[in-house]
């Protein structure tokens, strides 16, 4: 077969052993729509054939906080530090619910995609970026549901005082975002050698919440321990939005600037480790 000279090839696909940000950000705009419709499948997909349908999307924080509510706040009597119960649970619960299915649902990107990275060509690294967009939706319907909560009991009582930190909103999803994703990469890049990963991400995610502030309030924790709590990115998250939402927890930029340099590092950590991997993951998984 002669090959042409002149001929001009509208792609050329090309091993990039090299990692840069620019490169980054043009391939997630150049597979937008890509982007768009694995998010627009994961959510159809999430609760179709179900009963109640969209409906768990307000369900699932519910129960669960009224779970909480009961146990921690009734049974075990854990104070809240005056804020209503039920506001207080679900604050936690709704932030935690969005980190907690960023790292679970990016961290089985390879093995649960394995037949579909094997027959077709397209960045690998669009899946998890899906996903954290699936759970941004998912995160905005169960926060409008915490708004609701959030207004009756702004108007019927007077122990949620908001403040200036509200603002903060979009810069702790982000911090979130970022951490969950970086994370997520990290442990789906490990899971197509040691597949024991998988089994214990849950399980490490289900510990690291009850050493975040969400089922007890900061004031509970000695003074010579809190930096322990605090070195759990998350616990800042929470407790900014509840003292900017709330009026009560503990604000500190110190370690909300931790938060935001330790959410940084993770995602850059991660997406040079899940680019080194997806050239050659196919041959171990």
């Amino acid at each position: 077969m002669v090959k042409n000279q002149n001929e001009k090839w509208t792609l050329i696909i090309s091993p990039n052993n090299k990692f840069k940000l620019n490169n980054f950000s043009k391939l997630l705009f150049k597979y937008k729509d890509l982007l768009f419709l694995f998010v627009k499948r994961d959510f159809v997909s999430q609760y179709k054939q179900t009963i109640l349908g969209p409906l768990w999307f307000f369900i699932q924080p519910l129960l669960t906080t009224i779970t909480f509510t009961v146990i921690f706040g009734n049974l075990a009597k854990i104070p809240t530090d005056g804020v209503p119960k039920i506001l207080f649970y679900m604050s936690g619960i709704t932030f935690w619910n969005y980190f907690a299915d960023c790292v679970n649902k990016t961290c089985t990107t390879f093995v649960l995609n394995q037949g579909l990275f094997s027959k077709v060509y397209f960045p690998r690294i669009i899946v998890p970026f899906s996903v954290v967009m699936n759970n941004l939706l998912k995160f905005g319907i169960q926060f409008l549901l915490l708004l609701l909560f959030w207004l009756y009991f702004y108007f019927s009582t007077k122990e949620i005082n908001p403040n200036y930190t509200i603002s903060f909103l979009p810069l702790l999803v982000l911090i979130m975002a970022l951490l969950g994703l970086g994370l997520g990469m990290i442990i789906s890049s490990l899971t197509t050698k040691y597949r024991d990963l998988t089994f214990l991400v849950s399980f490490g995610v289900q510990l690291m919440m009850y050493a975040s502030p969400i089922v007890y309030p900061i004031s509970l924790v000695s003074y010579e321990y809190k930096w322990l709590i605090f070195l759990n990115p998350m616990t800042s998250v929470i407790e900014t939005f509840k003292y900017g939402f709330l009026g009560h927890g503990e604000h500190e930029f110190i370690w909300l600037l931790y938060s935001i340099v330790i959410s940084i590092i993770v995602f850059f950590v991660g997406l040079v480790i899940f680019n080194k991997v997806e050239k050659s993951f196919i041959d171990t998984v």
